[in-house]
């Protein structure tokens, strides 16, 4: 994209900028550029006089909204008169910054994939963001500093991966807590920020084709569903009935009478498909401006559609045996059909040093899963004593998920005091209508698989609905004294009301007077077993199940007040300091139905933070820091409710006796910037967290299949250190002409993570609850004395090597991403004597992408030509227990294929 989408501060005169202030661009029109945030300014720190400086630091600076980010300073920071040029280095706290052109290296589709690129980041499951290898419990993201709510009942925070980059101008990744910020800050918090006010009129069209080498041409299975599911929208095929909805809220059982309604065939008919499609994507993003009076005023407008293929063949076993002998063993191939469409429509005004936005964002986010599984459990005998797979089952799923997001942000100067303001309405929506699965058994009468809806053989469809809201409002003043020394003080308020209306309503089809279907009729595909002749004349009807899976429904409710004061200033010659406390009161209510166990937590919190940063040379600083900090037990970790994850393919069980965690935040490190945007740092950090939430894998009741609960630990200790390095090295010097201009890129970061949990024989939560009443278990029964936390890898390094041009469009980058292994749940209690199994490990592995971008000049038009190929190394997914005695059982196991995409966009 030509333009660089900035908002214009003037320079002011001496003053000290919040250091969560991260400054935003240039405005229109040729006036002086806007500081990073966080930064001291002093009169002689303003536009440089030669242009072409001025013009390279108006391309390089990055917009950036953040809650009390409206102040304003200089290009270059001066802290005694020391020259502080880095965006990242002008801000007190531990921060990482993505630009438009930094995440346009990646190359990468979606945020998510463009942050695992972060120190200390990773990304896990679909699109969920740990930093330093805390779960996404322990982080929070933001959209131009106000919070999001999740379209996913299996996370409070939303999956970054819904977010094209098309319409994000910057991503910003804190690591260490400010006050400004809410509570729930863990590991850190994801603030992105969408375009706004163009510099120049633009109007940009792109497209894309990718191949993946384990699905595209490949086989896989698929089924009907309606016309318009490519685009992810259903065309009305999968309209739930209102007497399923009744029969869901008062717990009856329909009749065959009333089957004959619902979808039959195109829900439940899985086909194989011998050459599944190629991935398509497309967008188009446009932007203009105009000036009325001295008041410049933008649109920005950006639309995007993408259709993928995604084939797993996974191998799916599980034990509730110590000794490791499987208790169920499957082969499963999934095939994922996912449609996103996302728009954003942005309106902006900046007048003198001050800045409206009004931004509104859609994302449309749809997977479209078939799923075939055939295997044996331990009640048939492993292996099958028949030849053939005791069962087969097929399933076949509709995951829509929906965010609509609407915000007003004022960010405004008046002499010595800023003051920034935040308004937001979000809604999201997560629909999974007829969500089906048929279990047939081999018959050695028939010598063939039937379903005789009696026993093990089944077939059951459940309808999932989840709606969340959340209003926001948040304002921030900032005094700027005007003393000798830079000072600032800040405060703020911040109210979050969340509201959750979820339900899941699973049914059983059932022939009349609980028979069994006889061996004619039950060897019949699933959509003529339940085809409207076969349902009346043999009197099948729906039995309610939801009760035995949990609440068939639940509401919830989070509300959140938050304040906050703030002291920034310049102690000594070159010693910076923030001081800040911030209070919290907040409510959390979780009611489910059917007399299952209610939650209501009602908790307030003082959370301190002080940073001090010492500038000690001209290129050299240090920081120190300490914080305390929270996180709230999620919605879906409370809810007594049923939930199948289609990432990692498992149920989610949730408890309602969970507790806040606390924790206690220490770093220490060093930067040394020895040239413009070139860095070396060094940092070691440490948390103390007080009854960590972790999940804990278990077996229901005359169940063999695998589940997932929550509980929380004592308490767990977290350390670690990182170092990131950034160098730039010009290539004229080999003396090609081809190479004058380009330089060779060089970004590479690691980070070390050890964490224990502490674990006695202290009381705590069961996730195995039952009713109201809570459960009791010791600690070192669930937990392993010194385990490591969940989703935390102890390495994890990333590697960037490219070279790209000064001048023009041409940027070749090679990617190489390596996470160690890290625990997903906790081992579940086994059947014999209550021995807790191993550890649920997952095998990330190292990858290896290509990214190649280069500009073309057609007809006076600029192309640009994108070539990417992603998992180079053709890393696959494992995820296992091992045992004492060296047995291994493959919760997860299935290839990953290589993925090859072509793309261009043209910009007029």
């Amino acid at each position: 994209m030509k333009s660089s989408v900035l908002v214009s501060v003037l320079l002011a005169t001496t003053t000290l900028v919040p250091a969560h202030a991260l400054a935003q661009s240039a405005p229109a029109g040729g006036a002086p550029a806007a500081s990073p945030a966080g930064s001291v300014v002093s009169p002689q720190a303003g536009t440089p006089a030669d242009p072409a400086q001025q013009a390279a630091q108006q391309q390089e600076q990055v917009e950036i909204s953040t809650p009390g980010g409206s102040t304003s300073g200089g290009d270059d920071i001066v802290v005694v008169g020391r020259n502080i040029p880095d965006v990242v280095r002008a801000t007190p706290e531990v921060v990482s910054v993505l630009s438009t052109a930094d995440i346009a290296r990646t190359g990468e589709g979606d945020i998510a994939g463009a942050l695992q690129r972060v120190t200390g980041l990773s990304v896990v499951g679909n699109g969920f963001v740990y930093v330093r290898g805390l779960g996404d419990r322990y982080s929070s993201s933001l959209l131009n500093g106000s919070p999001l709510p999740s379209p996913e009942p299996l996370r409070r925070v939303v999956p970054l991966d819904i977010f094209p980059t098309n319409v994000i101008a910057s991503a910003l990744v804190q690591k260490s807590y400010s006050v400004n910020y809410p509570g729930e800050f863990g590991g850190g918090v994801i603030n992105l920020t969408t375009k706004a006010v163009p510099q120049e009129t633009f109007l940009q069209i792109g497209g894309s084709v990718g191949a993946d080498t384990v699905t595209t041409s490949e086989l896989g299975y698929v089924y009907d569903g309606g016309k318009y599911d490519q685009f992810g929208f259903d065309s009305g095929e999968r309209k739930v009935p209102a007497f399923i909805k009744a029969a869901g809220k008062n717990g009856t059982s329909p009749t065959s009478a009333n089957l004959t309604e619902l979808s039959n065939a195109p829900t439940t008919l899985l086909q194989q498909n011998n050459q599944l499609p190629a991935n398509l994507s497309g967008e188009m993003s446009f932007g203009t401006f105009t000036d009325v009076g001295s008041t410049r005023v933008g649109v920005i407008a950006a639309a995007g559609i993408s259709n993928t293929w995604r084939t797993r063949y996974d191998k799916q076993q599980s034990t509730d045996d110590a000794s490791g002998i499987l208790t169920r063993d499957f082969r499963t191939v999934l095939t994922d059909n996912r449609a996103v469409v996302n728009g954003l429509l942005g309106f902006g005004a900046e007048f003198g040093e001050n800045k409206i936005r009004w931004t509104n964002l859609y994302i449309h986010d749809t997977l479209k899963q078939g799923r075939l599984s055939s295997g044996n459990t331990a009640n048939i005998g492993i292996p099958s004593p028949y030849g053939k797979p005791a069962f087969i089952t097929q399933n076949t799923s509709w995951f829509e998920r929906q965010l609509i997001d609407t915000q007003l942000v004022g960010e405004f100067k008046f002499g010595n005091f800023a003051f920034d303001t935040r308004g937001s309405y979000a809604k999201t929506e997560r629909n999974s209508p007829y969500e089906r699965q048929f279990t047939y058994q081999y018959n050695t009468a028939v010598k063939d698989y039937t379903n005789n809806l009696s026993g093990l053989q089944s077939a059951s469809v459940a309808f999932s609905e989840l709606d969340e809201t959340l209003w926001s409002g948040q304002a921030n003043l900032t005094w700027n004294a005007p003393t000798d020394r830079p000072f600032a003080l800040s405060v703020g308020y911040a109210y979050n009301d969340t509201s959750r209306d979820s339900s899941r309503y699973t049914f059983q089809y059932s022939a009349a007077n609980n028979g069994a279907l006889g061996d004619v009729l039950a060897q019949l595909r699933p959509d003529y077993l339940l085809s409207d002749y076969i349902v009346t004349t043999n009197g099948i009807y729906l039995r309610n199940t939801s009760t035995g899976q949990g609440a068939a429904a639940y509401d919830a409710s989070l509300k959140v007040h938050g304040a906050y004061g703030q002291v920034e200033g310049e102690i000594l010659d070159g010693l910076r300091a923030t001081v800040g406390v911030r209070y919290e009161t907040a409510e959390e209510r979780v009611t489910p139905s059917g007399g299952a166990a209610a939650t209501n937590l009602k908790n307030d919190y003082f959370l301190p933070a002080v940073t001090v940063t010492w500038n000690f040379a001209s290129d050299l600083q240090a920081r120190l820091h300490f914080s305390k900090t929270l996180a709230r037990p999620q919605f879906r970790e409370l809810a007594p409710q049923l939930y199948q994850d289609f990432d990692s393919d498992r149920l989610f069980f949730g408890n309602a006796f969970l507790k806040d965690s606390e924790l206690y935040n220490a770093e220490a490190r060093t930067e040394w910037y020895f040239a413009k945007d070139q860095r070396l740092s060094l940092a070691g950090f440490y948390k103390r967290i007080e009854n960590p939430i972790e999940a804990v894998a278990f077996f229901p009741a005359g169940s063999d299949t695998l589940q997932t609960g929550f509980a929380n630990a004592p308490q767990a200790k977290l350390y670690g250190g990182e170092t990131e390095f950034q160098k730039y090295i010009g290539l004229d010097v080999l003396g090609a002409d081809w190479l004058a201009t380009r330089r060779l890129v060089l970004i590479a970061n690691y980070t070390y993570t050890h964490s224990s949990i502490s674990a006695d024989d202290q009381l705590i939560a069961s996730p195995l609850q039952a009713g109201s009443q809570v459960q009791l278990r010791p600690a070192n029964i669930l937990f392993q004395d010194g385990a490591p936390l969940v989703g935390q890898s102890d390495h994890l390094v990333n590697l960037q090597i490219g070279i790209e041009d000064k001048k023009s469009l041409s940027q070749f980058t090679w990617l190489f991403n390596y996470a160690s292994n890290r625990v997903t749940n906790r081992g579940p209690v086994g059947g014999g004597g209550g021995i807790r199994l191993p550890d649920l490990i997952e095998k990330p592995g190292i990858r290896l992408d290509f990214v190649g971008r280069q500009g073309i000049t057609v007809m006076d038009k600029q192309i640009e030509v994108k070539f990417e190929a992603r998992n180079i190394t053709g890393t696959g997914y494992r995820e296992y227990q091992t045992f004492s005695n060296g047995n291994q059982v493959d919760i997860n196991k299935y290839r990953l294929g290589r993925m090859f995409t072509l793309g261009a966009s043209v910009t007029f």
